[in-house]
């Protein structure tokens, strides 16, 4: 399969206790024919934005703020435009309806949003607030569910006021360092670590690649961009469904089916769900970028989890397919 869509990347499984498959495809860095390894790190896009809704879930446990607690009273930002009565649970399940920065409805290229605003400038949470801080409305809290970008990094800004911390250092502090994620972090483009993936974008008509490195944000942040291994994003996936991330109450909140997508698709706290006959049947997350694809499903009846990072803009998607006609019942 990774031969007929020219896949580059890694596929990872894993049930309980046995590693079913441990593979990796095409190259690290093209240029120096790198190959990737089981162990390379890829880039995640909002496939990370679980590990926000993790954070902030872990202050709702503190006592610092909770699910319904307004964004006017936890975070000393204004937004003009915004309604009063937008709440955490609202940013969490993209039922805010504020505007976004980047618009999937109006925006098919994520690459046109820094023509005018450089990537370069991206270094902080902070920095994406000029995008969207002053647009209207989209529509009434609660009233539906549109993915939202921005409604996320309003999550890491609110973890940085209520902690004092960086988002990026509080992520890595409290939810990677906990589930022994060692090798994963909110890395710079232009500092990148040993065995990190780059990630290429294809023209397919030119025949020609170029890397991303002036397609996304230099720093990831709370709405996307974190590096992870296959290997340790298992290790998340066994830590949140063991209760070692959360308490047993928040981790089901979180998990809970909070907002109806589509079809069998389901909205949890920073989670995409599918459920049939009232079982959910698998948890995922996903993220694409230019340059970045990215799948993590984890199967509550056998505990399967299967990971399948990129750093190319395809693959994972077919991969898991595959693999969930072969393994899933």
């Amino acid at each position: 399969m990774s031969d007929k869509i020219d896949f580059s990347g890694v596929v990872y499984v894993k049930d309980d206790e046995e590693i079913r498959a441990s593979s990796a495809f095409g190259f690290a860095d093209r240029v120096e024919e790198r190959p990737n390894t089981p162990d390379t790190r890829f880039g995640t896009a909002s496939g990370c934005k679980l590990f926000t809704a993790i954070g902030i879930c872990q202050l709702v446990e503190g006592g610092f703020i909770h699910f319904d607690t307004r964004l006017a009273d936890c975070l000393p930002i204004e937004f003009p435009a915004f309604d009063k009565e937008i709440t955490i649970h609202h940013l969490l399940t993209h039922t805010s309806g504020i505007p976004d920065y980047f618009d999937e409805e109006v925006m098919s290229d994520f690459e046109d949003l820094w023509k005018d605003y450089p990537v370069y400038r991206i270094q902080s949470l902070q920095d994406f607030l000029p995008l969207f801080q002053s647009g209207q409305m989209k529509f009434n809290p609660g009233e539906r569910f549109h993915y939202n970008n921005a409604g996320y990094i309003l999550l890491g800004l609110i973890i940085e006021a209520q902690t004092g911390r960086r988002f990026t250092e509080y992520i890595e502090s409290e939810v990677f360092h906990k589930c022994t994620m060692t090798d994963s972090g909110y890395f710079r483009l232009d500092q990148l670590p040993k065995n990190t993936a780059i990630g290429y974008i294809d023209n397919q008509e030119k025949k020609t690649w170029r890397t991303n490195i002036y397609s996304i944000p230099i720093l990831g942040g709370s709405d996307g961009g974190a590096f992870v291994t296959a290997p340790d994003m298992v290790k998340l996936w066994e830590s949140l469904f063991a209760c070692k991330l959360l308490n047993e109450k928040t981790t089901h909140q979180l998990l809970m089916p909070h907002v109806h997508v589509k079809g069998e698709i389901y909205y949890g706290y920073g989670i995409w769900m599918n459920q049939r006959n009232e079982d959910i049947y698998k948890y995922h997350v996903m993220g694409y970028d230019p340059g970045v694809s990215f799948r993590a499903s984890f199967y509550p009846d056998s505990h399967l989890k299967i990971v399948i990072p990129s750093n190319n803009e395809s693959g994972p998607f077919e991969m898991t397919k595959g693999l969930e006609d072969l393994l899933v019942r």
